[in-house]
């Protein structure tokens, strides 16, 4: 006899964007390690997909290739542009919101179809606290990101009742690749803004999304959790 919640639930698919490095590398093993069928999607020829995510049709295909995807994680961003704001170029600003939201939505786009089809499925968005609490030096960053909350919240209200999931992980600065091009004195200045005086280990952000990413999650949608070492302010 079957213990009523004992059944075996099955293997989910999961599409992680920007899965080769950083957070997205450390949500791929961690997915892994809970039992998901796992594909790398990047900009770069090794992964599983390759695919611009700031490109409308290059996201359609790329999930066209992939198949069923169950879990989809949107980690692929790029800090872009360090400095006043008045330096910003026009390319700097486009290209940061493209990847960073517009990014985002397309991926959406062309993967919640499908999960609603079958009522169930996971969207995990990576915001940061900069969508939040705006980070000087870093305004195209600060924009995309702020608009990825609100990208989230209307989503995750949009498909309340059709079992698709949408949630939203706010970071403060983690120990990434992608960090590795933030300016120094801008990246000290992030660090002193965390009352636990360090950098976040992606390996600790790959936790919170693997709970949001699960049957677990059941009862969350539209919600921002912030990872932040108590940084955050609301």
């Amino acid at each position: 006899m079957q213990i009523p919640g004992s059944e075996k639930q099955p293997q989910r698919t999961a599409l992680v964007t920007g899965g080769l490095s950083g957070i997205g590398a450390a949500v791929v093993e961690h997915l892994k390690q809970q039992g998901c069928h796992v594909l790398v999607a990047d900009i770069r020829d090794e992964a599983d997909v390759v695919v611009d995510v700031s490109a409308p049709a290059s996201a359609a295909a790329a999930v066209a290739d992939a198949g069923r995807v169950d879990i989809l994680v949107n980690s692929a961003g790029i800090v872009g542009p360090n400095g006043p704001f008045e330096q910003v170029t026009d390319q700097e600003w486009a290209s940061t919101l493209d990847v960073n939201l517009s990014g985002t939505f397309y991926m959406c786009r062309a993967v919640v179809p499908q999960m609603v089809s079958r009522g169930w499925g996971r969207v995990v968005n990576l915001t940061s606290m900069a969508g939040k609490d705006g980070n000087p030096g870093l305004v195209p960053y600060s924009a995309a990101k702020a608009g990825v909350i609100g990208l989230t919240k209307a989503l995750g209200k949009e498909l309340a009742t059709t079992g698709v999931l949408v949630n939203a992980v706010a970071p403060a600065v983690i120990a990434t690749p992608m960090n590795g091009h933030t300016a120094p004195e801008v990246l000290e200045r992030l660090v002193s803004l965390i009352p636990m005086r360090r950098l976040g280990r992606a390996e600790e952000v790959a936790e919170l999304i693997g709970w949001l990413a699960s049957d677990r999650c059941s009862f969350s949608t539209g919600a921002v959790y912030d990872i932040s070492g108590g940084r955050a302010t609301y």
